[in-house]
């Protein structure tokens, strides 16, 4: 960990904080993009792997996250502005040409990424979360009314829910509950964050350590940022690419998830799509079976390489 360094990047009138491991000198460059709640910490793992394996990792705090600037008005932005800003951060540091891994609200915007700058890509891996084109494959209007996607698209109600804690208890709440394979429902007369109880252990793979650092950036950046979820159309994604989905993810019976995966349906929107699955896996998969995720996403590297 303490190898590896960190900056900050002025781009598109933010400053965006940035985590950087592994030789500048010519190796492929490999951008990692978080989910949510996460940050650049979630992939402190696979940064080190890549880096030991004789590659660059670089992955910043989206806009409004942890050390990260938040924009004037989160509930303005696009997946545009995300991409943008990841386009900036690599025109800054003068890099070309990226394998772009993404989990979870980071899935999203690597793909977005990947249509518009295809000619930056290497290849694609995404943990969890496939391409969800618009209309074939419509998940929302199949989830139930305590879901917390539901809840939370309501206007105020994460932030009154989130309000009532402070921020090393909310994002102890999101991570006991999204590691179960249970999708995460509240019934009519509660919220989310009271599914979980005070006395509920972390996830074995998750230490106080770890929440400590989540808890602190959160205690800078807040959640309004992060809460915001911008919806646009994604047509093809057509470079290599790669999905690594834990089968006890709760993502995986949101809707038709599970079949839209496992019948290849997918693949007419990423047709050069490979599947790899991991038994266990719940929705934080990189730090939880971190050895496993690193193998894949080395092996995902080394066949797709372009000089």
């Amino acid at each position: 960990m303490e190898k590896i360094e960190h900056k900050s990047i002025q781009v598109n009138g933010l400053k965006l904080h940035v985590a950087e491991i592994g030789s500048a000198s010519g190796a492929p460059t490999i951008l990692f993009l978080h989910g949510f709640p996460q940050l650049w910490y979630s992939w402190r793992f696979q940064m080190i792997a890549v880096a030991d394996a004789g590659y660059r990792a670089i992955a910043p705090d989206f806009r409004g996250y942890g050390s990260s600037d938040p924009p004037v008005e989160p509930e303005e932005a696009t997946f545009d502005d995300f991409v943008a800003d990841v386009a900036a951060i690599l025109d800054a540091l003068r890099i070309s040409k990226v394998f772009v891994i993404g989990q979870d609200f980071g899935a999203v915007v690597a793909h977005r990424f990947a249509l518009g700058y295809q000619e930056r890509i290497h290849g694609i891996a995404t943990l969890g979360v496939p391409f969800t084109p618009p209309g074939p494959v419509d998940f929302k209007n199949t989830l139930p009314e305590g879901f917390y996607v539901t809840r939370w698209q309501e206007p105020g109600r994460a932030e009154a829910d989130f309000g009532r804690l402070d921020a090393k208890t909310v994002l102890r709440n999101i991570y006991i509950l999204f590691s179960s394979s249970k999708l995460p429902i509240a019934p009519e007369n509660l919220e989310i964050m009271d599914l979980v109880k005070p006395s509920t252990p972390l996830p074995s793979w998750f230490s106080e350590q770890d929440l400590a650092v989540y808890g602190a950036a959160y205690d800078i950046s807040g959640f309004r940022t992060a809460l915001q979820q911008p919806n646009t159309p994604e047509p093809r994604v057509d470079v290599p690419a790669l999905l690594i989905a834990g089968e006890k993810d709760y993502a995986f019976k949101v809707g038709d998830m599970e079949n839209y995966i496992r019948s290849g349906a997918v693949k007419i929107y990423v047709p050069n799509l490979e599947t790899e699955y991991i038994p266990e896996g719940c929705h934080f998969i990189s730090e939880q079976f971190p050895n496993e995720v690193n193998r894949l996403i080395l092996s995902f590297i080394s066949k797709n390489i372009q000089e």
